[in-house]
């Protein structure tokens, strides 16, 4: 007998009464159930009933069990469903400030107002793809007074919104890409020896996920 087949429900079988032997007549590999035959006193006739009989769909908690294989499946499903779509490169879009953007994800909670403490994630990287920096890494967001100048001329604006730029919502995800003069300009980062992690004029590009207010 399946195990498969009976993996939501239990099938008992029944003792029938006939000078025939005891038949399992479950068919598991097409998952249908075959009518017992009746008796008769004319074997002609139990030949020609048993071909007249239609083979019955499955029981009612197996349809149930098979229901929820489905969901569940679904359910699976879904998340890699969303994960893939969020992972899809999008169209930029080029404002007026020179800042370019593009929403992965448009949030459903408050936009951040000037001067608020907010939470953010982000990963930051080169032109050539190369990141150089990551909240996700240290496992902890980003907290600053957005619109204060704590951090580079370009988050201010890619959050906040403004020359073109519609402002994040909490839960969102967005994609900046920002010239030298929203980033470190001629000066760089992190520069030492001679080497500097972001090198002078770099064309930055960040993955934001705006938490919302800290």
């Amino acid at each position: 007998m399946s195990s498969t087949a009976f993996s939501l429900g239990t099938y008992i079988t029944r003792n029938i009464r006939s000078n025939r032997p005891l038949l399992n007549n479950y068919d598991a590999t097409s998952l249908r159930f075959k009518s017992q035959l009746q008796k008769s006193s004319s074997p002609e006739h139990q030949l020609v009933q048993a071909a007249n009989e239609k083979p019955t769909l499955c029981t009612r908690r197996e349809a149930i069990g098979f229901g929820f294989s489905i969901a569940l499946l679904d359910a699976v499903c879904q998340p890699q469903l969303a994960g893939a779509a969020e992972a899809t490169p999008c169209e930029l879009t080029l404002s007026s400030s020179g800042l370019a953007f593009c929403d992965k994800v448009v949030g459903y909670g408050p936009q951040a107002v000037k001067g608020q403490l907010i939470k953010a994630h982000y990963v930051g990287k080169l032109e050539n793809g190369k990141v150089f920096d990551s909240s996700y890494n240290r496992g902890k967001p980003l907290t600053f007074r957005v619109g204060a100048g704590e951090v580079i001329k370009g988050w201010d604006l890619g959050i906040l919104g403004g020359e073109g730029v519609p402002p994040m919502l909490a839960g969102g995800k967005r994609t900046l890409k920002l010239p030298p003069e929203l980033g470190y300009g001629m000066r760089g980062a992190g520069c030492k020896g001679g080497s500097c992690i972001i090198p002078p004029d770099s064309v930055l590009l960040f993955d934001v996920e705006f938490i919302g207010k800290a």
